[in-house]
């Protein structure tokens, strides 16, 4: 085994160094799979060439779009890319959330119809799920979704889309029972955005960027085909998808590169913003230390997602455990962008103007926008109620 996990590092090694295109390497642009956004040449190259390789989802089995690597293989490839830089070649909803979900509960005509087109980038994704009275509580959903012969016709509204505007696709929780009690009579649908009945609004964030989108369904049409598990069933698909959004959030699932919180335009490593900024050992011996604390907290974390990393990795489905990541490391990534906007004094508190650099002014935004980490993907306080039920076993 050990030899032909060499062997195949070897060749992936040397087909990286052969094939990654140099606009690939180092920070930058990662291929969301929007057919609405232009990317650079180099994105769509490498996109493509990941895609005839099967390793853009390179665990997904090969009918799928995928590579069938095993866990060791996977792991060698992510480690022979972050060797030479080379980022991700596609990152969405898609790849990350709705794929592992068609994967466990999808019919196999729904795993041929989309897992190919998601794995070859030929589509982005959002998530229908909060409502402007249903965000913390999703299961007091109110969208409505019936079915008139072979389609679901929906009238609701959505909020805190997040990509909705640059979106192909919509995966989204109705209600298809409103007789059946509130965690019953719930449907999973998949629904194409690009139709008469979706208006979407985006949402201009206190960072000045607008990730997250309203989104109001006025008689548009899922098919029935695409209901994913059975009708008024949903609820175990939708809570299954957030587990592996969460995965993901928490740092559980593989890659070189991990992806930036929504808004964030500017990811600096402290240590060297530390070195930048703060050139008196005597006067910032606070800072320096609380960039030390972060920096520990950080590596604990690493190890810990890690260990339980390995468990996803290995084909179990990620479970409530999930949440404890979610919350410690919104927290941490809200922290770190805190910090780095104090180190740099008056430096990280600019908005515009001359005085102030592009990399100073993402900053800014950077630590605006890290206020809804705690938020979006299920908030601090609701990943505390799960880790407390679902995990300690507390009462209610």
């Amino acid at each position: 085994m050990t030899t032909s996990i060499e062997a195949f590092r070897s060749e992936t090694r040397d087909w990286l160094r052969t094939n990654c295109p140099p606009g690939a390497i180092g920070p930058g642009e990662i291929h969301s799979g929007s057919t609405k956004m232009s990317f650079q040449a180099d994105t769509v190259a490498w996109l493509e060439i990941m895609a005839d390789r099967g390793w853009t989802v390179p665990m997904w089995p090969k009918a799928y779009g995928g590579a069938d690597l095993s866990l060791d293989q996977a792991k060698v490839l992510y480690e022979e890319m972050a060797a030479i830089g080379a980022r991700l070649p596609l990152i969405n909803m898609g790849t990350r959330m709705l794929g592992p979900t068609l994967l466990e509960y999808g019919t196999e005509a729904q795993k041929l119809r989309h897992l190919p087109v998601i794995a070859r980038g030929g589509a982005a994704w959002c998530q229908g799920y909060s409502e402007p009275g249903a965000g913390s509580d999703l299961a007091g959903l109110s969208t409505k979704a019936v079915l008139q012969g072979d389609q679901f016709v929906i009238h609701g509204q959505k909020i805190w889309t997040s990509g909705a505007q640059n979106a192909d696709w919509m995966f989204c929780l109705v209600r298809t029972d409103s007789d059946a009690p509130k965690h019953q009579g719930i449907s999973f649908v998949l629904l194409p955005m690009d139709q008469p009945g979706v208006t979407i609004k985006p949402i201009k964030l206190l960072s000045g960027s607008s990730p997250f989108c309203e989104t109001f369904l006025d008689g548009a049409i899922a098919e029935k085909s695409d209901l994913v598990g059975k009708l008024n069933e949903g609820w175990a698909v939708g809570k299954r998808l957030l587990q592996h959004e969460r995965s993901g959030q928490g740092g559980l699932g593989p890659g070189p590169v991990r992806s930036r919180p929504v808004g964030v335009t500017v990811d600096l490593e402290l240590s060297e913003v530390l070195a930048r900024y703060v050139a008196d050992p005597q006067t910032k011996s606070s800072q320096r230390e609380a960039v030390l604390r972060w920096n520990m907290r950080n590596r604990a974390f690493q190890l810990t997602q890690a260990r339980m990393g390995q468990e996803v990795r290995d084909g179990k489905t990620p479970g409530a455990a999930t949440s404890m990541f979610k919350l410690y490391g919104a927290s941490l990534a809200q922290d770190k962008q805190s910090l780095t906007a104090e180190l740099m004094g008056c430096a990280g508190i600019g908005w515009e103007g001359e005085g102030f650099s592009e990399e100073e002014i993402g900053a800014t935004r950077s630590w605006l926008a890290s206020r809804a980490v705690t938020i979006y993907g299920g908030t601090n306080e609701v990943q505390a109620n799960i880790i407390a039920k679902r995990v300690l076993g507390l009462p209610d």
